[in-house]
């Protein structure tokens, strides 16, 4: 396992993250203990989470479970120093999300985000503490770009959630902050106002990236290279849609579309026709799909950590190992000829 900074925090993280968003609904509290071990033994240091997990289904009666199952093994184990964890306060959204109406990303909403992640968490800190997405309107989900500007008059500025961030940091309740679903201007107001004022740097972005989409690369990856604002890459396997078992329109009883259907991005028609193509590029070199999207992510010189969530051990196992691959230069410029055809389809 390779081990990348997060950032300039002085932290180190695991290039592969487990990731946790099916605990709590797909997977039980011992089954997210199992993997949790298997993890560290694998040499996996880096545990993300949210707020608003599990989301597969997003029901407001398990939200705040996955945290919960996370906290119980740390209230076993006692082991808090094994590995550097993150979760989420979640941005504007519909009423139910553990915190009342309101969701804007004030100072008082962040704050009592955290004291309820902490709670659950059964911590006295997060090592990364992320703003799952922005609390202005922005192209995040599946969107392309932005035809016109209409933020409400409730939308927090950016300016405040960083003052509240760095009050945190300060307070010692965090030791870094990070940004989720965030776009190249968002970034750089973030690091503008660090310097203008002195406030605490952010130290990742957590986006989606895979081979199905890969817009990261246009314009925040350079904010990766000469900014260290590295990406924790989620999705690298596109919901599952490139290890091909959703190829000819088979829906597997209790995958993540037979649950969660909202992830709206890859109901496109040029999805499939491009993923059957990484199929059979994965194929012709004798890999498995998901070995060829997870370790094209891993290689990225931009990509601090690749997150893979399983939804169980055997799989877990089989993502890890996938990773480490590396790819024949081949299959690399297999990979690029479908990219040109295909470009980013779900973004």
């Amino acid at each position: 396992m390779e081990y990348r900074p997060l950032g300039a925090t002085g932290i180190n993280v695991s290039a592969v993250c487990l990731g946790t968003m099916t605990w709590g609904s797909q997977n039980s509290e011992a089954e997210a203990h199992a993997q949790i071990d298997l993890a560290l033994d694998r040499g996996i240091n880096f545990v993300d989470t949210a707020e608003m997990y599990p989301v597969t289904p997003n029901r407001a009666e398990t939200r705040g479970r996955t945290e919960e199952y996370i906290g119980s093994w740390l209230a076993k184990t006692g082991r808090r120093d094994a590995f550097i964890l993150a979760s989420k306060v979640s941005g504007p959204v519909p009423a139910g999300v553990n915190r009342g109406d309101n969701k804007h990303l004030t100072r008082e909403n962040i704050e009592n985000a955290l004291n309820n992640s902490l709670r659950r968490l059964n911590t006295d800190y997060l090592d990364l503490y992320q703003v799952h997405w922005p609390d202005r309107p922005s192209p995040a989900f599946g969107k392309r770009g932005l035809q016109k500007l209409s933020d409400k008059p409730e939308t927090v500025a950016i300016e405040e959630t960083l003052e509240a961030l760095d009050a945190l940091v300060t307070a010692g309740k965090i030791r870094a902050f990070g940004v989720s679903n965030e776009t190249p201007w968002g970034v750089a107001e973030y690091l503008r106002l660090s310097r203008e004022k002195g406030l605490a740097r952010v130290a990742s972005i957590q986006n989606a990236y895979n081979l199905l989409n890969r817009l990261f690369e246009a314009g925040l990856s350079e904010f990766a290279l000469r900014e260290g604002v590295g990406l924790l890459a989620y999705s690298p396997l596109a919901s599952g849609h490139l290890t091909g078992k959703y190829l000819g329109g088979v829906v597997v009883p209790g995958s993540r579309l037979d649950v969660a259907n909202q992830f709206a991005r890859y109901d496109v028609p040029q999805q499939a026709d491009a993923a059957a193509r990484y199929v059979a590029i994965a194929h012709a070199f004798g890999l498995s799909p998901a070995t060829l999207a997870l370790a094209y992510v891993y290689r990225q010189p931009f990509v601090t950590s690749s997150i893979i969530g399983a939804t169980s051990v055997k799989q877990l196992e089989e993502d890890i190992s996938g990773s480490l691959v590396d790819l024949p230069k081949e299959a690399l410029a297999a990979v690029e000829a479908v990219h040109r055809a295909y470009p980013d389809p779900c973004p």
